[in-house]
């Protein structure tokens, strides 16, 4: 199954393409695809090339491994990430590695590495579904987070599968057609809430 955005501009086939299934297939990620979504993340821009990131991984062939982040996302995401071969935790350092002090940038680095994996991730026609739903507490205990690393995200890796593969509710939301703010709305000049219209404006 195949989402595309429906865009006002053109933009990069692989932008367009990239959609968040909650289906999928049985098929193993290849560890060599893998390596390649990682180095990707790797190679992010980030502040002071602090590079705060840091990624918890796990596939099915390590069940262990596999079954402990799985038990760290609420039991709503639970229910259907446990098909999707490949499962990770995203964390930042949210201080500098110098001198301690706050680094305000973290969220907004781990949030660019994982972009790049996720374009990554579509080049080899993989869909990449990323969870606010995670247990904070239960996965600084399981993995001994330091005080100064916050646990940020899930994400479920794997090969787009069949919606009917879901339970209901979450495959009505799978058929649904995306949709996004219009620019307008997002991209000011001037003053806050004031379109860019110099920009975004056709003429």
């Amino acid at each position: 199954m195949e989402k595309p955005a429906i865009t006002d501009t053109p933009i990069h086939p692989l932008l367009e393409r990239r959609w968040s299934s909650r289906a999928f297939a049985d098929n193993p990620v290849p560890k060599a695809v893998l390596r390649s979504l990682l180095e990707a993340a790797r190679w992010s821009a980030s502040a002071f090339n602090e590079q705060p990131w840091r990624f918890m991984i796990a596939t099915k062939e390590d069940e262990a491994a596999y079954a402990q982040i799985l038990d760290c996302l609420t039991e709503s995401n639970q229910r259907w990430a446990g098909n999707a071969p490949v499962l990770m935790l995203v964390f930042v350092y949210t201080t500098f590695s110098v001198d301690g002090s706050p680094l305000r940038t973290a969220l907004y680095d781990a949030g660019l590495a994982v972009q790049n994996m996720v374009v990554q991730a579509t080049a080899h026609d993989l869909s990449v579904r990323q969870m606010a739903g995670i247990q904070l507490d239960l996965i600084r205990e399981v993995y001994h987070i330091p005080e100064n690393v916050v646990p940020v995200t899930g994400i479920a890796i794997g090969y787009r599968g069949d919606p009917e593969s879901l339970i209901e509710r979450l495959r009505a939301r799978e058929q649904e057609p995306r949709t996004r703010k219009a620019l307008t709305e997002i991209v000011f000049s001037g003053d806050w809430g004031h379109p860019a219209d110099e920009v975004l404006s056709n003429e």
